[in-house]
C-alpha cells in the first residue's frame, strides 16, 4: 500500500505494516559473496531471523533430494525450472553443491533427527554414497546426476540446443561462459574482445550495468579496426543483461573536476566518432540487444548496421531523467529516419515523421518489448527478433557471417538529408508552451524539449535545408555540453548518482 510493505497479523485478522526491520548482523551475512559461508553462518547464527533463512534452504534442499527421482530426469532439469520458471538466479542443487554438498547434507540429516525439518523423511542414499559423494555434488562436467539411471548425463544434443552457442550453466559444471569462451583477442577492466571462431569478432562490455566510459570507446575504434583487417563482422553482446545503461556519468565527474567542461566535450566527440566507425564500418557490425538498452546504450545499437534483439529488450532515449540530452547520435538517427521515411510519401510535412522521434526523446519513452521498439523505429524491420535469449549470440554471428558473404560494402556517408529547420522547431515549441502553461511539465522540461526540437530540426536553417551527420552531431554536442553546465540538469544528474531516481525539477 504506497511504499509501505503489509503483513498479515492472525491476531488482529487484518494487514498491518510490518515495521520491523531484519538484524544487521543477518543482513551482513547475506551479503557475504561466498556461498558457503553465507549458507555456514546462517546455520550457526543463534538469531531467530537467521534460522528461519536456513530452515527455508534446508527444507528446500531435503524436498528436491527426495522427490528428484519421481519428477526429472537429472539434477539439472529441477534447477534450471526454478531458474527459467520462477526467476531463481540459482537453482536449489546448484546452491547446496556450492556450499558443501557432504556438509550441508549432514546438517539437513542432524535437523531431521532432531525433528526441526518440515518433513521427517530421510535424505536419499545417493545423496551420501557412490558418485555423488565422489563428485561432491550433482553437477560435474561430465553431466548432471539421475537418480534413474545413477549417472552423470551429459546435456541434450538436438539441434534446437545447438543453436545456443554458450548454452546456460550451472555451478559445478565448469562450462564455458561469455567471460571465459573462446580466444581472447584484447581485455582490459572495460571491454573483452574475443572469438568463438576466428571469423567473427565479438566486443563484450565488462563495466558495471555495461556503462560506456572511455574504456568501452576505445573498444569499440579496437573492434573496428581488428575486425575490418581479420573478421567478417562485429558483433557487440555481453554475457548478462542489460545491454548497456548508457554513459558512465559517475565516471564523468573525477574527468569533470580536473579538466572541465571542454574535457567531457572530448569524450563526447570521440564516442560519437566512435559511433559512427560502427555505421561506416567495412564489415558489418551486429549489436546483440537484451535486456535494457537505454541513453547512450541506445544509440550504440542504432549505431551499428543491424540490431539482432531478444524479445524482451528495452530500448529507450531516457537522457532526460538526468537533464541532458542524447548527445552520441540519437537524434540524428531520429532526424535522418524520419528524412529516409518521407521519401515513400513526399507530399506529406516531414514534421510528420520527425514526431514520432521527437516524442520517443523528449518524453524518455522505453520500449516494453523488442516489437515495440520496431514501432518505435529504435529497430528497423530488417532487424530479427529472437525468443530466446541463448540463441541470441549465435543469431548475431550468423547475421553478420551472411551479410559479409553476400558481398557486404560499408553504406556511403551521407552527403545531406532534408531537416524541418526553424518552422518545424517553433511548432513543436507551441505544443510545448501549452504543457509548460498548463503544468503538465516542469520549465526545465520545457528548456529540455525546446533543446531536443532544436537539434532535431537541424538548428537555424530554413525548412528543407539538407544537412549531414557533422553538422547534425555537433548540435548534439553543442548541447548536451551545455546542459552539463545548466545548474537543473547538474540537479539531476547528482539526484540519479545518489538514490538512483529522477529528480522532477
Amino acid at each position: 500500500v504506497g511504499k509501505d510493505i503489509l503483513r498479515f497479523d492472525p491476531d488482529k485478522g487484518n494487514y498491518v505494516p510490518s515495521g520491523a526491520k531484519a538484524d544487521e548482523a543477518v543482513v551482513r551475512i547475506l551479503k557475504k559473496k561466498d556461498v558457503a559461508e553465507r549458507l555456514k553462518l546462517l546455520h550457526e547464527s543463534p538469531s531467530p531471523q537467521a534460522q528461519f533463512l536456513w530452515a527455508i534452504f534446508r527444507d528446500v534442499f531435503q524436498y528436491a533430494a527426495v522427490h528428484l527421482a519421481s519428477i526429472a530426469r537429472t539434477a539439472r532439469d529441477v534447477d534450471l525450472a526454478l531458474r527459467w520458471g520462477f526467476g531463481w538466479s540459482t537453482g536449489p542443487f546448484e546452491v547446496w553443491q556450492a556450499a558443501g554438498w557432504s556438509q550441508v547434507a549432514e546438517w539437513i540429516e542432524q535437523d531431521i533427527a532432531a525433528k526441526k525439518a518440515l518433513s521427517d523423511t530421510p535424505l536419499p542414499k545417493w545423496v551420501f554414497e557412490g558418485k555423488v559423494k565422489d563428485a561432491g555434488g550433482v553437477h560435474t562436467p561430465q553431466g548432471s546426476y539421475s537418480p534413474s539411471s545413477d549417472t552423470f548425463l551429459p546435456r541434450s544434443d538436438l539441434p534446437i540446443y545447438r543453436r545456443q552457442v554458450l548454452r546456460p550453466t550451472l555451478l559445478g559444471e565448469k562450462a564455458p561462459t561469455g567471460a571465459t569462451a573462446g580466444t581472447t583477442f584484447f581485455e582490459d577492466d572495460s571491454v573483452r574482445l574475443w572469438s568463438l571462431d576466428s571469423e567473427v569478432l565479438i566486443l563484450s562490455i565488462k563495466t558495471k550495468m555495461h556503462a560506456i566510459g572511455p574504456g568501452v570507446t576505445a573498444g569499440i575504434d579496437m573492434a573496428v579496426d581488428e575486425a575490418e583487417k581479420n573478421y567478417a563482422g562485429v558483433v557487440i553482446w555481453s554475457a548478462d543483461e542489460p545491454f548497456s545503461v548508457g554513459a558512465d556519468l559517475q565516471g564523468m565527474m573525477p574527468l569533470f573536476a580536473s579538466g572541465g567542461i571542454d574535457a567531457l566535450e572530448v569524450v563526447e566527440k570521440r564516442l560519437q566518432d566512435a559511433m559512427l566507425r560502427l555505421r561506416y564500418a567495412g564489415v558489418p557490425t551486429i549489436a546483440a540487444v537484451s535486456g535494457m538498452a537505454l541513453g547512450g546504450g541506445c544509440e550504440l545499437a542504432l549505431a551499428c548496421t543491424r540490431r539482432v534483439a531478444h524479445l524482451e529488450s528495452y530500448m529507450g532515449l531516457v537522457e532526460v531523467g538526468v537533464g541532458l540530452v542524447p548527445g552520441a547520435g540519437g537524434l540524428t538517427f531520429g532526424a535522418r529516419r524520419a528524412a529516409e521515411e518521407r521519401v515513400v510519401a513526399p507530399e506529406t510535412p516531414l514534421l510528420q515523421f520527425l514526431k514520432k522521434y521527437f516524442m520517443n526523446a523528449a518524453m524518455a519513452n522505453v520500449s516494453k518489448s523488442a516489437f515495440e521498439a520496431k514501432q518505435m523505429g529504435y529497430l528497423l524491420p530488417s532487424d530479427p527478433v529472437v525468443f530466446n535469449v541463448h540463441e541470441l549470440l549465435g543469431a548475431a554471428i550468423r547475421e553478420a557471417k551472411t551479410m559479409f558473404e553476400a558481398g557486404y560494402r560499408a553504406p556511403f556517408k551521407v552527403r545531406g538529408f532534408p531537416v524541418a529547420g526553424r518552422p518545424g522547431a517553433a511548432t513543436i515549441m507551441a505544443q510545448l508552451v501549452n504543457l509548460r502553461d498548463g503544468g503538465f511539465i516542469s520549465a526545465h522540461d520545457f528548456h529540455l524539449g525546446k533543446t531536443i526540437a532544436e537539434v532535431m530540426c537541424g538548428g537555424e536553417v530554413e525548412a528543407g535545408t539538407l544537412v549531414d551527420e557533422a553538422w547534425m552531431l555537433a548540435l548534439e554536442r553543442k548541447a548536451f555540453v551545455g546542459l552539463l553546465k545548466h545548474p537543473k540538469s547538474q540537479e539531476r544528474i547528482v539526484g540519479m548518482m545518489t538514490d538512483g531516481k529522477p529528480v522532477r525539477n
